[in-house]
């Protein structure tokens, strides 16, 4: 394992990389006091070497992204979600194409969101110990113990790629996932929109349309903050104070101060500004109000579809040594059940072949469910 503690070095790493097969990779970074991660650690793997880059020592990422775009090298992650958003601000490219060992591993009889400690096990044989898991990464001189803890987790990546894809391949299963992949490298995912996030406020169901316009435009005005401040939402408002404020429908300073810890965590500057924006939000024309992502209440209970459902998936998943949850959520199957198809998670990429489609002629009548010596039996109806 290298460290690489300074441009040069990191430059050398980069040119190296241009002529792999593969680069594994995954990130150790804090968001505890901070709106944007910050970034600790770059772990790679190639087959030239491990490599562990200190972003605080280098000048400039940007020069992996060469390498992130080199389309002939297939860059590997294990639940790479995080580690992707992060690279894709810090380098300014997106690493493609890749291939995630945790999302694998669903189509391989793993359970859902496996741990890398548990798929090295499982199919390389290899045990780590995970002892640095809660380790404060920003700390300088780094411990050996810690510099080994993060090249353990690019140091398999490459094997485990291996054994997984010809398993795959035997099963015809490898391209299943080409669409998954794809969409974790779609840059748009990784944008925020401000305005979209009052639909993740905790709570934020209990808002009338009106309070739910004012939530909107509060929470936009939160998320723009943090973003400048570079600091966690939460210390700019809560969930629970904005929802709150808009549930008291607050439009001036003092009813806004009457919210719990408010008056102690804003000014009077940011009080008013917020307080203008419930207010035109209040008065705006109910046509621009947002409506509720809940299904209404007129929508027929699905309950006994659902059982239907989940009897079918879960015989799905042991023929196919699928994990169930895999498949999809009780949100998904909801969607279904209430006819809103396209919508739902069961019909995109391999799922709607493997199980999506059976549902929907189970919810139309077109298959039935039985028993047979305790074993469900799924009957076409001609």
């Amino acid at each position: 394992m290298e460290y690489i503690d300074n441009q040069e070095g990191l430059a050398a790493l980069a040119k190296e990389a241009m002529t792999s097969r593969y680069v594994a990779i995954d990130t150790e970074f804090l968001r505890e006091k901070t709106y944007y991660p910050n970034l600790c650690l770059v772990q790679l793997c190639t087959e030239g070497g491990t490599y562990v880059v200190d972003p605080f020592a280098v000048d400039d990422l940007g020069v992996l992204a060469p390498v992130f775009e080199n389309e002939a090298a297939v860059k590997l992650f294990h639940a790479g979600t995080q580690d992707i958003e992060i690279l894709y601000r810090e380098v300014g490219a997106m690493p493609r194409p890749i291939f995630d060992v945790q999302v694998a591993a669903a189509l391989l009889g793993q359970s859902y969101q496996a741990g890398l400690a548990s798929l090295l096990s499982s199919f390389l044989g290899v045990n780590i110990k995970k002892s640095d898991s809660f380790t404060d990464w920003t700390r300088r001189p780094l411990a050996a113990s810690q510099l080994s803890y993060a090249a353990e987790d690019v140091i398999y990546l490459p094997r485990l790629y291996e054994v997984m894809t010809t398993r795959l391949e035997e099963l015809g299963r490898l391209h299943w996932l080409d669409d998954e992949f794809a969409d974790m490298t779609n840059p748009e995912n990784y944008e925020v929109d401000p305005y979209a996030r009052y639909r993740r406020l905790k709570r934020g169901n209990q808002l009338s349309r009106k309070q739910m316009a004012a939530a909107r435009e509060v929470a936009a005005w939160r998320e723009v903050q943090a973003q400048r401040r570079d600091i966690p939402r939460k210390w700019v408002l809560s969930d629970e104070q904005v929802v709150e404020a808009c549930k008291r429908e607050a439009t001036s300073i003092d009813e806004l101060f009457m919210v719990r810890g408010v008056k102690q965590g804003m000014s009077t500057r940011d009080a008013r500004e917020v307080a203008q924006l419930m207010k035109k939000a209040f008065a705006s024309d109910e046509s621009t109000w947002p409506k509720p992502d809940a299904p209404s209440q007129c929508e027929p209970n699905v309950d006994f579809p659902l059982d239907l459902m989940q009897a079918l998936m879960r015989a799905r998943s042991k023929e196919t040594g699928i994990a169930m949850q895999t498949f999809g959520s009780h949100g998904d199957m909801a969607l279904l059940a209430r006819g809103h198809v396209e919508e739902s998670a069961l019909m995109k990429g391999w799922r709607r072949k493997i199980i999506g489609n059976d549902l929907v002629r189970l919810l139309e009548g077109r298959i039935r469910l039985g028993l047979n010596e305790n074993e469900l039996v799924v009957e076409e109806i001609l």
